[in-house]
């Protein structure tokens, strides 16, 4: 299992599929069945980010315990959003807040993911 935890690359491209997915999922017709289907896999791929991450977080977590615990619990967050603007989307309900939310949340993962000794530096 060493090619889950030697680097970020299927990490990373699990979480921007998924990025991908949503964004096209947002904005399909709530009541198409390609919605549906997209959505349905992007399901898949919030599982593949978490199976991802939680290796990345067992393999790496005695460098920094609070960063890693702090990403894992945004990057939840953001799963989280996701699927809320996604399915009170498809309701009619108001989603403003949660697309507000979502980019909240997925800044600061990046922002933590990209800072943490496995991640890219871009910040120095």
């Amino acid at each position: 299992m060493d090619f889950l935890t030697d680097t970020t690359h299927l990490h990373i491209t699990t979480w921007v599929i998924a990025l991908v997915l949503f964004l096209a999922a947002a904005f399909m017709n709530p009541e198409s069945k390609g919605r549906k289907i997209v959505h349905m896999v992007l399901r898949l791929f919030y599982i593949l980010v978490i199976i991802t991450g939680l290796t990345l977080f067992i393999a790496h977590s005695s460098f920094d315990a609070m960063e890693y615990g702090l990403k894992f619990l945004f990057g939840i967050l953001t799963i989280g959003m996701m699927e809320m603007v996604l399915v009170r989307g498809k309701k009619g309900k108001s989603v403003t807040m949660f697309w507000i939310l979502f980019v909240v949340f997925l800044l600061v993962t990046m922002f933590y993911g990209f800072k943490l000794p496995i991640g890219f530096n871009f910040f120095a």
